[in-house]
């Protein structure tokens, strides 16, 4: 077990999750190694000091927000889709920044994984199959535990600067379906104020 994260981070994560996976275990590691960079204690981090930026929505995401106190809400949780395994972390106070992207250690069971991956969604797996399936899961969510970090994660400058603080915007009418809109995602459109959705509608036309 890492020395990082104690019993009760994991199991914090796991019930904001709901289980216990490869991919939380990713964002466990990941927290870990912020919280060491950022020098941050367990469960010390104040509201909004941290700024995470994920390039995926993958199940890591969730132990970041357990763990670091980023969500969505707060506006110290922002997504890009690029589809990678990639945080960045900020910290406002003194304008600390890295990136960490996940380098995936080899495994010899990727193979064996992936063959069940595919046999699970053509047609399902027997009880023996399924059996194994857990037992490689478990296997994999250990190794990712025991790793080192370094191993794990190669850290990087942070590319670019921190997100501006989440910010209270007006609202607007939507003239097209009487909705209210944030004033920054509305669209002007033949003169009349739009959301995105009947802009985009009016635009296929």
């Amino acid at each position: 077990m890492t020395q990082g994260l104690s019993p009760a981070d994991i199991e914090r994560a796991r019930a904001f999750h709901g289980h216990m996976c490869p991919g939380l275990t990713i964002g466990l590691r990941a927290a870990e190694l912020a919280r060491r960079e950022l020098g941050l204690a367990a469960g010390g981090v104040a509201d909004e000091e941290v700024v995470a930026v994920v390039e995926t929505d993958m199940c890591a995401v969730d132990a970041l927000q357990a763990l670091l106190g980023c969500t969505f809400g707060k506006g110290n949780l922002i997504h890009r889709d690029h589809g990678k395994v990639a945080f960045s972390f900020y910290r406002r106070a003194d304008g600390k920044a890295f990136r960490l992207l996940f380098t995936p250690p080899e495994d010899p069971h990727d193979e064996e994984r992936a063959d069940l991956r595919r046999r699970s969604q053509a047609m399902g797996l027997d009880a023996q199959a399924r059996a194994r399936a857990e037992e490689l899961r478990a296997a994999r969510i250990q190794a990712l535990l025991d790793a080192p970090l370094e191993a794990l994660f190669e850290l990087q400058p942070a590319r670019g600067p921190a997100p501006s603080r989440a910010r209270l915007l007006e609202s607007v009418v939507c003239e097209a379906c009487g909705e209210t809109v944030m004033e920054t995602r509305a669209r002007l459109f033949l003169g009349q104020t739009l959301c995105l959705p009947c802009f985009e509608e009016r635009e296929r036309r």
